[in-house]
């Protein structure tokens, strides 16, 4: 029996590992209360373990409260009925399915039905009468409890001889499946019915349809010579001209580095580096700075020319060109890789029967770069859509819906429902396009590379094309030059347009660091919130990187049921912008059971979330081109899908890691369509902090305070580089990997080899 007894436990550890994390968080952990003060250890000097606000669940039920939580500690002591039970025991699965199921069931139920004021439902108040007592958000005990009962029952699947019976390749599954459900579609769910949510606390349709089909949404009097038109219309608009313009400057910049000869590819490339890491509104500054009413332009024209200082780049002017200027280089990427991508084969082909250099782009090339224009359209459309700083800027009379979105929320009416009618709107244009972009590259084949050898190489564009893209380059080129010239000259003059004498004193303000009795003192107004985003940032980056290449290797490496409805949902926030994730995260956790308002939490998570995508797409890209056979080898060999993950696979993912990092922490860095409704008075970053500088009109600090930031973003990616390292391609490079992994497999092995060995 003894010997029976230790092999259970060796065969199954993990059970009664999540067993002892779910006690961890019902009797020691406090039950209630989600914020940062459990890593300073500051609730055990607060009244722990009786005081309500730290108690765990099992002191409370102690003391004759909350009762209705001691059905929880129950289920996780009922993990004992499988004491001495085998894998093979028809029992086994269905016990851990069942004590799993009911167990993440009830904790979400009891958090849903029991709030601030009682019973949350009317039929739990008719069946069970009046509550006098009240819960808050569930905390860090809660979540190590939802976490054991999630996987006890994926353990319990595995058992059943889901996916194959492998545990870790089920619990990434639930997992995935779990967080993806609570932090993307509940709140976007919760945010959909709280469109329906009167002045009063009802729900109306009529109250909704009134809203949704305002004349302010949907107005078109601009068109008869009215003042404006509505939000939507002028979101719309913006949107198309923007993705349009961006998808063909990003096809120029494309064309010019690959077919025409340019030598200096790499410049221009680096160059592409600069808007991606600069704040979304410090372009519109620097426009500001050259043709607002006191720009140098401006006042230059005047002098010169007598044309007198006006308004025009307020609007949608103004708009149109930052939002070009920012999101061009994201389509230079997109398409970089597309037009470097097809097979010259086909180009040589065409020109052997006859057809001219002209022909040969247009009838082969252009048509085979319809996924890269289509998404880079894409990318441009909701990019556009979810741009929140440069329309707060440059916006002026011209009404779009993500500063609409804003102003519902933090302006005096403080229309939440108005505020998720908004965001609805502007979720159903973007996913508008994503299906539009998905019915319009069809079924159709875009292959042109296959596993046989190809020696050709790229032919150079006509030359009346050739000197167009040149000349549309050239004059964009210098026009982006032009604006970071501006940005890192107007850090350091005194007042633009009034004093153009140069100072340090917006950086000092900024950033002055002194001494004191305890060592560094950071005197700077902008340390805090540079601090704030570092450690955000810092930290939601590994974060989103581990949980995107997670569900990258589900996804290529795996086989289960519902796989395309898996995919869609962790590819969903994609396609939403920061500005809908922003209020569904304020409508979703503000009230239990999920209560993160004003945490930084609350921002790891938005940022998690929001960039999860980037990482899963870095991820299947680069683990397509693994051959399967290392892994078959490992698991051949004995070694289990864990340990192949971690020891194979990982190690030949670094450029998809560091992908995956970078986008994340300069998406951390930058954001701020997302963090604007987020960010509160302990945590406040970096992007907020200079809205509230530009809202003042403190312009110098502003764009001092972004230059530093720019500066920053690049070292820590450098940082990042080297950290990681890079995966060499050449044939030595392959080969050394090639050798590291075999002998990754060999030591993943070992350890399964001599379990089997020793049971045997």
């Amino acid at each position: 029996m003894r010997h029976a007894t230790q092999e259970y436990f060796s065969l199954h550890p993990t059970i009664a590992l999540w067993v002892v994390v779910g006690l961890l968080g019902y009797a020691v952990l406090p039950w209630y209360g989600m914020d940062d003060n459990i890593f300073t250890l500051r609730w055990l000097f607060d009244g722990y373990p009786f005081d309500d606000d730290v108690a765990p669940a099992l002191f409370l039920n102690l003391q004759g409260q909350k009762l209705w939580l001691a059905p929880i500690g129950l289920l996780l002591l009922g993990s004992f009925l499988l004491w001495g039970r085998r894998k093979a025991d028809p029992a086994f699965g269905p016990i851990l399915i069942a004590l799993g199921a009911f167990g993440f069931g009830y904790l979400l139920l009891q958090g849903f039905a029991i709030g601030l004021k009682g019973w949350n439902w009317e039929v739990a108040t008719a069946l069970f009468g009046d509550l006098d007592d009240r819960q808050f958000g569930m905390g860090w005990g809660a979540l190590l409890v939802a976490g054991a009962f999630l996987f006890l029952f994926t353990i319990g699947c595995a058992a059943r001889g889901a996916v194959g019976g492998d545990e870790f390749v089920a619990g990434s599954i639930g997992f995935v499946i779990a967080v993806v459900g609570i932090f993307i579609f509940m709140p976007i769910l919760q945010m959909l019915a709280s469109a329906f949510v009167t002045q009063d606390g009802g729900y109306s349709a009529g109250t909704f349809a009134s809203k949704l089909f305002s004349n302010r949404l949907w107005g078109i009097s601009c068109l008869l010579g009215g003042p404006r038109c509505g939000a939507a219309w002028n979101s719309l608009l913006l949107a198309i001209l923007v993705g349009v313009v961006t998808t063909a400057l990003g096809l120029v910049f494309a064309l010019v580095v690959t077919r025409t000869g340019f030598r200096y590819g790499a410049l221009l490339r680096a160059l592409t580096v600069l808007p991606i890491i600069t704040p979304p509104f410090v372009i519109g500054l620097a426009i500001i700075l050259l043709f607002g009413l006191s720009g140098a332009i401006t006042q230059g024209l005047d002098a010169a020319l007598g044309i007198a200082p006006s308004r025009w780049i307020y609007g949608f002017p103004g708009l149109f060109i930052a939002q070009a200027l920012a999101f061009t280089p994201i389509a230079f990427l997109v398409m970089i890789g597309v037009v470097e991508g097809i097979s010259p084969s086909m180009e040589e082909a065409a020109q052997t029967l006859r057809a001219s250099r002209w022909q040969t782009f247009r009838t082969v090339t252009l048509p085979l770069m319809r996924p890269g224009l289509a998404n880079a359209f894409l990318l441009g459309f909701i990019e556009s859509m979810a741009d929140f700083g440069n329309p707060l800027v440059l916006g002026g009379n011209f009404e779009v819906l993500s500063t609409e979105i804003f102003f519902a929320i933090v302006g005096a009416q403080y229309d939440q429902a108005q505020a998720a009618i908004l965001a609805l709107v502007l979720l159903g244009f973007t996913l508008g396009a994503f299906y539009a972009q998905r019915f319009w590259l069809g079924r159709k084949s875009y292959t042109t590379v296959s596993g046989k050898g190809d020696a050709g190489v790229h032919p150079h564009l006509p030359v009346p094309l050739r000197n167009t893209v040149y000349t549309i380059a050239a004059l964009w080129t210098l026009f982006t030059l032009l604006i970071y010239v501006t940005i890192f000259y107007g850090s350091f003059v005194k007042l633009w347009g009034v004093d153009f004498s140069l100072t340090f004193d917006h950086y000092v303000k900024s950033f002055a660091v002194g001494w004191n009795d305890f060592g560094i003192h950071w005197r700077g107004a902008a340390w805090s919130s540079f601090w704030t985003t570092m450690q955000i940032a810092l930290i939601s980056a590994p974060l989103t990187a581990a949980i995107g290449l997670l569900t990258a290797y589900l996804l290529v490496r795996q086989s289960f049921a519902g796989k395309e409805a898996f995919e869609f949902g962790t590819m969903l926030s994609f396609a939403i912008p920061g500005t809908v994730i922003g209020v569904s995260y304020v409508v979703a956790f503000n009230v239990p059971p999920i209560e993160l308002t004003g945490t930084g939490i609350i921002l790891v998570l938005s940022f998690i979330f929001r960039n999860m995508p980037v990482g899963v797409r870095a991820g299947v890209a680069s683990m397509s081109q693994i051959d399967r056979s290392l892994d078959e080898s490992s698991l051949t060999l004995g070694a289990n899908s864990w340990q192949t993950f971690r020891r194979i696979i990982l190690p030949l993912l670094k450029p998809a890691i560091l992908a995956a990092l970078v986008y994340s922490f300069v998406r951390a860095m930058t954001a701020i369509s997302a963090i604007i409704f987020l960010v509160s008075a302990q945590y406040d970053m970096s992007t907020s902090y200079i809205v509230g500088r530009v809202e003042n009109n403190e312009y110098g600090i502003a764009i001092a305070y972004s230059a530093v930031l720019i500066f920053v973003m690049l070292a820590v990616i450098g940082i990042m580089q080297l950290l990681v390292g890079s995966r060499r391609i050449g044939r030595r490079g392959i080969e050394g990997d090639l050798s590291q992994s075999r002998t990754n497999v060999s030591q993943a092995t070992v350890r399964p080899q001599t379990a089997i060995s020793g049971g045997g």
